[in-house]
């Protein structure tokens, strides 16, 4: 799904940065990722979260992905101005990547699986990339922060099959993903890292 107006001001603010910047520094210290695999940032909007991606783990080849192609279009220009190798920006939605099974070392989420109307594909999709041991990073909100009185009237999320703290674990285990470390409030949300089992 799309950002609206309200969407894209909260997720491209200075503040959204800082955020994620935090975000970066525990996941870096959460998951072990190898220095120069391939890694996946899904729903990358301007790319801040891939030039943070790219400064902290040093992957060898960087790939953003967005379903809004103006998105896209920032995050190409932003890694462009850098000094970031070995990357590429695609337009594609979270639960049709375009990309081989079994070919990232990890994939990146900020705040994505909430906009996705069918959010359990999305995870099906993203561990179908993974290769086996292969890190799943995500950050993800939970409906009482976006679907509140206030909130449901000024920014656009699916309002159907929405998830809560249950109902992502059981799809992250489902598609194969195994939680091994996360911070979370059962109101605002998660910030984790899953693990590919092997099949």
């Amino acid at each position: 799904m799309k950002l609206n107006w309200a969407e894209r001001w909260a997720v491209n603010n200075p503040l959204r940065a800082i955020e994620q910047r935090v975000e970066i520094r525990w996941m870096k210290r959460r998951g072990a990722l190898r220095q120069g695999g391939i890694v996946l940032e899904v729903g990358c909007g301007r790319g801040v979260g891939g030039a943070l991606i790219s400064r902290e783990f040093k992957p060898a080849a960087l790939h953003l992905s967005d379903l809004d192609m103006e998105m896209a279009r920032k995050a190409r220009r932003r890694l462009d101005s850098g000094v970031f190798v070995g990357n590429s920006v695609v337009v594609a939605d979270a639960f049709r990547l375009p990309y081989l099974g079994g070919c990232m070392d990890a994939v990146f989420g900020f705040g994505v699986l909430h906009h996705v109307p069918d959010w359990r594909g999305a995870v099906s999709e993203i561990a179908r990339v993974l290769k086996p041991g292969g890190l799943y990073f995500l950050e993800e909100l939970y409906p009482v922060l976006y679907q509140n009185f206030l909130t449901r009237h000024i920014l656009l999320h699916p309002q159907e099959g929405r998830f809560v703290s249950a109902d992502l674990k059981l799809g992250l285990r489902e598609s194969g993903l195994a939680l091994q470390d996360f911070l979370e409030h059962p109101w605002i949300g998660i910030l984790g890292v899953a693990v590919r089992r092997a099949t």
